[in-house]
């Protein structure tokens, strides 16, 4: 008699449950959006940005960029300093100045009161006009000749004077200075070399920080794109419980379970939340680091729409960033073509010209120089072209040290210690170029496995589900083994998603490892350090050079008149 009872119970049942279930979509749908965790922010609607576009806009606006450019522009500034020394240095200057009062102004006795006394008039000029030829009376003559004198004496014995730069009102000072070196002991070739290799390592850290933006962007798009899928498969799940405790509840209005049945599933409901709450949180804070690289408003919603699974090939945007990209299935992987690598290259061979600098110290330096200069003292306002009275020398400077306390020692010590640290840093550099190669040709194998392996248990874990949801709806198995295989089929479906992030990062990075800064240690900070002492050291050294030569022609010449996120994204 039980078991004809017991099936007539479950017919039974199954007849109200058929009846109630044709209203389940409607309740299931109104208690999810009561009783979820998020209301429903699933469906995002907003700018629809693809990897291709997340690839484009981020190398323009990244600010790493905008550094690594500044580097470039400074590089090739120090390398026009350097070279600048090869060509003659050409100064002009220009002064005026206004005497207000001079000791020589009283000079030949004070000034008579104009008030009191009567002033002799000079005749007025010119005063050759005033001398007589040899025809005329000895009378005229001597007239003559006292009015030509009094005419250019102006009755003032020092009145030839006035054209002397005592104490006049008026001085203009117009100079033209030239120097070129002849001689350095090899200090300008060596600057020169210096800031080459300079510009090119500034080069290679900005073509290195495209590269490593992009390998930015494409994680963060990926990681926002899982987050995604991590939330879809979270609710897919919570659904699911959601009906399982929809048709408990359904068999307990019946009779058919007990409440211990009904109380287990409404646990196993609500320990779904966190979860769902867990990846909804996760998925905002995603969103709002993607938009951070991208300078996009945190508070713009956008749509991602390449999807995570497609690993058809590379997004066609890194290309037109102009990088040298291989292909991942036959990816450069030889050291010395590393970023890193080359930079470290270039810094052997800045320090290698910067002890050519330290030793050309010792030697003297020749240089050739020459200034011209006019001077004028109008008596009042500009003066003309005929008022200025020229000076123009020219000479051969040297400087030879001959004592310098130690110094031009330390500077070599120095410098060779620098080269030394530079070729082991290379070394060094090498190696981790060499070890991060292997690090990602490794990751890109395990996360390729991982992918094909997933395929199968998705598909596996997915019919094993329906046969479970089959089996517990006929009544011949238990809630506990619909839960496992519930979560058998989130757990793989979640395995698959991080198995195709995974890819397509290590995809990503092979396709961009020569031109990656190195993952391992500090080595990629190590090179930006470099290239950045490289062009203190080049400047300095530039600098040093310039304002030697100042001296010399000062000596020569004398004083010559220089993440986070959330919203609806």
């Amino acid at each position: 008699m039980k078991g004809p009872q017991r099936s007539g119970r479950l017919s039974h049942a199954l007849y109200f449950a058929t009846a109630v279930l044709a209203l389940a979509p409607a309740t299931v749908r109104s208690q999810t959006l009561a009783g979820s965790p998020a209301n429903a922010t699933s469906t995002r609607i907003g700018t629809p940005v693809s990897l291709d576009d997340a690839v484009k806009l981020a190398e323009s606006q990244s600010e790493a960029v905008s550094i690594a450019r500044a580097g470039v522009m400074r590089s090739e500034g120090q390398r026009l300093q350097a070279r600048s020394q090869y060509f003659p240095q050409i100064s002009a200057t220009g002064t005026y100045t206004r005497t207000l009062k001079s000791q020589y102004s009283s000079f030949g006795g004070s000034k008579t009161d104009t008030t009191t006394t009567t002033k002799v008039v000079s005749p007025a000029p010119p005063c050759d006009a005033y001398l007589k030829d040899a025809t005329a009376s000895t009378a005229d003559r001597l007239a003559g000749l006292e009015l030509s004198s009094r005419c250019s004496l102006g009755l003032n014995p020092f009145a030839s004077l006035s054209s002397l730069p005592f104490g006049q009102a008026n001085q203009y000072n117009l100079g033209l200075s030239v120097s070129q070196s002849l001689f350095t002991g090899g200090r300008t070739n060596a600057l020169n070399e210096a800031a080459a290799a300079s510009q090119r390592s500034s080069a290679i850290e900005l073509t290195a920080q495209r590269a490593q933006i992009i390998l930015d962007v494409t994680q963060a798009y990926y990681d926002a794109a899982l987050a995604d899928r991590l939330v879809a498969i979270t609710d897919a799940s919570f659904t699911q419980t959601q009906n399982v405790l929809q048709q408990v509840q359904l068999n307990k209005n019946v009779g058919n379970v007990s409440q211990f049945e009904l109380l287990r599933a409404q646990v196993t409901r609500d320990n779904q939340r966190p979860q769902v709450i867990q990846r909804r949180s996760d998925r905002e804070v995603a969103y709002l680091r993607l938009k951070q690289l991208l300078n996009i408003p945190l508070e713009q919603p956008i749509t991602l729409t390449t999807s995570i699974e497609d690993t058809s090939g590379l997004p066609s945007g890194i290309q037109l960033t102009g990088l040298k990209v291989t292909s991942f299935e036959a990816p450069d992987t030889v050291a010395s073509d590393r970023a890193a690598v080359r930079q470290a290259g270039e810094a052997v061979v800045t320090q290698q010209q910067q002890l050519r600098v330290a030793r050309a110290e010792r030697l003297p330096s020749l240089s050739v120089i020459s200034q011209y200069g006019g001077v004028a003292y109008p008596a009042g306002g500009l003066p003309g072209r005929n008022d200025f009275r020229a000076n123009w020398t020219v000479g051969i400077a040297t400087s030879i040290p001959i004592f310098t306390g130690g110094r031009l020692r330390g500077d070599e010590m120095v410098a060779q210690a620098n080269l030394a640290e530079s070729r082991a840093r290379l070394q060094q550099v090498r190696e981790f170029a060499s070890l991060d190669a292997h690090v990602a040709i490794n990751a890109l194998n395990e996360a390729a496995s991982a992918w094909e392996a997933s395929r199968g248990t998705a598909e596996q874990a997915t019919q094993a589900y329906s046969i479970a949801e089959v089996r517990y709806n006929e009544g011949i198995s238990t809630q506990l083994e619909l839960n496992d295989s519930r979560i058998l089929l989130e757990q793989s479906n979640v395995n698959r998603a991080q198995a195709a992030r995974n890819l397509q990062i290590a995809r990503m990075k092979l396709a961009l490892l020569a031109n990656l800064p190195l993952q391992s240690g500090t080595s990629a900070q190590t090179s930006a350090a470099q290239t950045q002492t490289q062009q203190q050291s080049i400047q300095q050294q530039s600098a040093q050079q310039q304002s030697a030569q100042q001296q010399t022609t000062q000596a020569q010449q004398g004083t010559v008149a220089n993440q986070q996120i959330p919203p609806g994204l």
